[in-house]
């Protein structure tokens, strides 16, 4: 079993004043990520209204199928217009770990 993770860091819309504009941006992507059937979460610059950080985890079986489900799930938000992302921090855990 393989478990590939990453955090994508993104930097939103400057129209984000608050907590409620800042969700109007994060809910989408986290509901439009949740398709590839990953687990995903807001997890961090709670508190920051132009910024947010999601998680997102994928398990499968080998890890060249976690890697290109991570890559689909990048690719995603990387093409969202209303934001941008910043970076993207991944890692692989192997059956090792």
């Amino acid at each position: 079993m393989y478990t590939e993770t990453a955090v994508f860091d993104l930097l939103l819309p400057g129209d984000s004043r608050s907590l409620k504009q800042k969700r109007s941006y994060v809910r989408p992507i986290v509901a439009m990520l949740k398709k590839f059937e990953v687990s995903v979460a807001e997890v961090g610059f709670h508190d920051l209204h132009g910024r947010a950080q999601i998680g997102v985890a994928a398990v499968a079986a080998d890890p060249a199928q976690a890697r290109a489900v991570i890559d689909t799930c990048e690719n995603q938000v990387a093409g969202r217009p209303e934001i941008e992302l910043l970076s993207v921090r991944r890692r692989l855990h192997g059956e090792d770990d």
